[in-house]
C-alpha cells in the first residue's frame, strides 16, 4: 500500500532493502527504523505488533517520546531468528486529522556465521538517550572513535539498550539529565591495549572506591560521549568454552513397563481398639483425677471457715458495747471539761441599767444540745429593741 504523505518510513542505519517495506539484518547489527511525519504540525503515534500477534517480537523495540517526535523502532534479533521472515505490523494514528495508515514491514534475518565477531566491548555513554544514539551521524560518530582505539577491519554495533531497561532509574527533570544508553560493538580482532586499562588493579580499585578510573583514551570520546569507564564489559568469544550438548531426542514414548497392578482386595484388617483407648481413656482418667482434687480442695478443707463463721456473731456484739462505752465516755468528759467559755458567753454590764448579766448558759447547761441559733424566744435581760409604730408619735 502507498504511505500517506504526512508520514514516511526511513531507515537511518542504511539496511539492506529488498522492494518496498522489506529489509534484511543479521543477529550480529542492530537494526533501526525511523517513523516519522513529513509534516511536523501533526501530532502521529505510531502501534507497532508482530503480524498475528498483540504485541512485538521479544528483540525488537520501540520508542516515542511524543506525538510530536519521531517514532524509533530498532533491535537485534537472535540466532534463534534466522530464516524466519518477521511481519511487523505498524499503523500510524493523525491525532489532528484523525486519519489512520497502516504498513507491513518485512524483515529477513540472516546468518551472521561468515561475519563472525568474537571480541564484543560494551560501553555505557551517560549524556546519550537512545533515540539519540540510534540517529545515524550519532552512532557513526561514536563507531569511528572506537575504531580509532581499536583499529580493527571490521566493527559493528551488536545490541543498543536504554539504561531504563537495565534496571536504571528514571533521571531528574534538571540540568538536562540524560537517561544513558548501553551500545555493545563487535570486532573481529583482539582488544586494543587502552580498552585493556580497564582491567588494571589500579582502575579496579579507583572503580570500587566510586573514583574515575584513568584511561589515556577517554580524550578521543569526551568531545562527545561521556563513557563510564567503570560499566565497561569485554567479551573474548574465543576463550569461552562451549557447553552446549546435543540433546537427543527420543521417540516420545514410555518404556513398556507390563500391565498395571492395582493393590489386592483382600487386605490384612487392623484392630483400631488399642488405640482407641490411648487417644481417649488416658486424657480422660487425667481430667477425672484433677477433677476429684479441685473439689476435694473446694468441699472438704473448709472447718477454719465454718469456725470463723460461727464466732462471728459474738464478735461484733462485743465490738458493738465497746463503741457504746466509749461514746458514754466522751460524752460524760465533754460536760465535765473545765475550759474558759468565749468572751462573748462572759459577764457583760446591761447597757440601760448598768447592771451585771450573768453569762448565757450555766456550766451546768449541756452545750451539746444547745442549738446553734435561738429564734423566737427572748432570753433574760435581753434588750428588747424598740419598733417604729404605723399610726400616731413614737414615744421612747
Amino acid at each position: 500500500m502507498l504511505l500517506p504523505r504526512w508520514w514516511e518510513l526511513g531507515d537511518p542505519c542504511a539496511w539492506t532493502g529488498q522492494g518496498r517495506g522489506t529489509r534484511r539484518m543479521s543477529p550480529a547489527t542492530t537494526g533501526t527504523f525511523l517513523l516519522t511525519g513529513e509534516i511536523s504540525n501533526d501530532p502521529i503515534t505510531f502501534n507497532t505488533n508482530l503480524m498475528g500477534y498483540p504485541d512485538r517480537p521479544g528483540w525488537l523495540r520501540y520508542i516515542q517520546r511524543t506525538p510530536y517526535s519521531d517514532g524509533v523502532l530498532y533491535g537485534s534479533p537472535t540466532a534463534e531468528n534466522v530464516g524466519k521472515p518477521t511481519i511487523i505490523e505498524i499503523t500510524a494514528y493523525n491525532r489532528r486529522t484523525f486519519e489512520t495508515a497502516r504498513h507491513n514491514l518485512i524483515i529477513n534475518i540472516m546468518s551472521a556465521e561468515d561475519f563472525p565477531l568474537p571480541y564484543q566491548a560494551e560501553f555505557f555513554i551517560k549524556n546519550m538517550n537512545v533515540e539519540e544514539m540510534l540517529a545515524s551521524e550519532v552512532l557513526g560518530d561514536f563507531l569511528g572513535a572506537v575504531k580509532n582505539v581499536w583499529q580493527p577491519e571490521r566493527l559493528n554495533a551488536i545490541n543498543i539498550t536504554s539504561a531504563l531497561d537495565r534496571g536504571g532509574r528514571v533521571p531528574l527533570p534538571i540540568n538536562d539529565m540524560k537517561e544513558g544508553v548501553y551500545v555493545m560493538v563487535g570486532a573481529d580482532v583482539p582488544f586494543s591495549s587502552c580498552l585493556r586499562e580497564v582491567e588494571n588493579p589500579q582502575n579496579q580499585l579507583r572503580c570500587s572506591q566510586e573514583m574515575e578510573p584513568v584511561i589515556t583514551c577517554d580524550k578521543k570520546f569526551r568531545t562527545q560521549f561521556y563513557i563510564d569507564w567503570c560499566k565497561i564489559s569485554l567479551v573474548d568469544k574465543t576463550k569461552q568454552v562451549s557447553t552446549y550438548q546435543e540433546v537427543i531426542r527420543g521417540e516420545g514414548i514410555l518404556p513398556d513397563g507390563g500391565e498395571y497392578k492395582p493393590p489386592s482386595d483382600s487386605l490384612k484388617s487392623r484392630d483400631y481398639y488399642t488405640d482407641f483407648l490411648i487417644t481417649l481413656a488416658v486424657p480422660s482418667a487425667v481430667a477425672l483425677v484433677l477433677f476429684l482434687i479441685l473439689a476435694y480442695i473446694m468441699c472438704c478443707r473448709r472447718e477454719g471457715v465454718e469456725k470463723r463463721n460461727m464466732q462471728t456473731p459474738d464478735i461484733q456484739l462485743v465490738h458493738h458495747s465497746a463503741i457504746q462505752k466509749s461514746t458514754k465516755e466522751l460524752r460524760d468528759m465533754s460536760k465535765n471539761r473545765e475550759i474558759a467559755w468565749p468572751l462573748s458567753t462572759l459577764p457583760v454590764f446591761h447597757p440601760v441599767t448598768g447592771e451585771i448579766i450573768p453569762p448565757l448558759h450555766t456550766d451546768s447547761y449541756d452545750s451539746t444540745n444547745m442549738p446553734l441559733m435561738q429564734t423566737q424566744q427572748n432570753l433574760p435581760h435581753q434588750t428588747q429593741i424598740p419598733q417604729q409604730q404605723t399610726t400616731g408619735k413614737w414615744y421612747p
